[in-house]
């Protein structure tokens, strides 16, 4: 069964070769610190890591986007298109059944200056190389939430809060309700921000020293007495939450929405040019579904335009192919210059499953 896999690798970067991209390599051992700077300590729970004497905490490849994104930056190149061809690792602790190890094929498009037109180059050929397969399409744009919350009619604290958690819908859930008055603070928060609290016996725990957590407990009380969101904006953002459909439909959908959220009418119109594009480049966009919050549970670092392949009659299966756009990333990697960055990667392991 290896032995296929590889050569459907082999197959898939041939085709994104001949499309005009770069072969490229990276190292199976990446630094560990940088992963954890971008996506925080909770990735140690998925990768596995070891370490050095001389270069310290090394990780087994979680993914070919950051280490090839840095590449690009170390050698300054402009306008690129790379392809890959190697195996990633994530640990698997409640589900036994999930690889730890699988073989992963790519694309990436870096510093284009039309990002529309990027989003669909990027699109059309993962759709191309897997037109034979009978996938469904499901495409998202991460940028209208985002440009939603920005939006909101409250602070910039509550606004930075949500943001920080759209990638935990549960969490987002919670706060926005709170920050809306639908349910009221919880208890240790109460407990915090009473006036008669002793602040003389509050325990000391973990990394936070006293200063931090009486910060912390002026922040809270500074945030009790904000006014709570309105119930308009809370109704157009939990009607804008549950969007999905056909992209043209999705769209008049947005274009009723965008009356009482009108921070997400650029968005909107990037959405309009990219279908617009799809059209022009012989994409069927009554075939494509689009989901306003698709995307969210597994797609960290991307920021914009979003898209998976899945298969029709294998609900469990996990996605054939995933991808997006990343523009933040890439600013977090190197703050000196923002670069456009779009990309996605196929499990070739997932395409044999479904031929057999």
């Amino acid at each position: 069964m290896i032995k296929e896999i590889l050569a459907e690798a082999a197959r898939l970067r041939t085709f994104f070769e001949n499309s005009g991209a770069q072969a490229v390599e990276t190292s199976i051992l990446q630094p560990a610190r940088l992963f954890v700077e971008l996506y925080g300590e909770d990735i140690r729970a998925r990768t596995y890591t070891t370490a050095d004497a001389l270069r310290g905490e090394q990780m087994l490849r979680p993914d070919f986007t950051v280490p090839i994104l840095q590449m690009h930056i170390d050698t300054g190149s402009g306008c690129a298109r790379y392809t890959y061809s190697g195996e990633v690792f994530r640990r698997q602790e409640q589900f036994e059944n999930r690889p730890n190890e699988y073989l992963q094929v790519g694309y990436e498009l870096i510093d284009k200056s039309d990002p529309v037109e990027a989003d669909v180059e990027v699109f059309s050929l993962f759709s191309k190389v897997l037109s034979p397969f009978d996938l469904r399409s499901v495409t998202g744009d991460i940028g209208i939430l985002t440009a939603a919350i920005n939006g909101l009619q409250t602070t910039k604290q509550r606004k930075s809060t949500l943001m920080r958690h759209i990638w935990r819908p549960k969490r987002f859930r919670e706060l926005l309700n709170f920050y809306a008055g639908r349910t009221s603070v919880s208890a240790y928060r109460t407990a915090l921000l009473a006036e008669n609290h002793d602040k003389n016996v509050f325990p000391e725990f973990g990394m936070r020293c006293r200063k931090d957590v009486l910060d912390r407990i002026a922040q809270l009380k500074e945030d009790a007495m904000v006014p709570a969101i309105s119930m308009t904006e809370l109704t157009a953002l939990d009607q804008l939450l549950e969007i999905r459909g056909k992209i043209p439909k999705v769209i008049e959908h947005l274009e009723e929405i965008s009356t009482d959220i009108p921070a997400i009418r650029s968005i909107l119109n990037r959405l309009k040019l990219r279908t617009d594009s799809f059209v022009n480049n012989g994409i069927d966009v009554n075939s494509i579904d689009f989901e306003v919050c698709y995307g969210r549970t597994q797609m960290e670092y991307y920021d914009g335009f979003v898209f998976g392949f899945f298969a029709n009659d294998r609900p469990n299966l996990p996605p054939v192919s995933t991808g997006g756009r990343y523009d933040a990333l890439t600013v977090q990697l190197d703050t000196r210059k923002k670069r456009l960055a779009v990309g996605g990667a196929i499990r070739p392991d997932l395409i044999l499953e479904l031929i057999s």
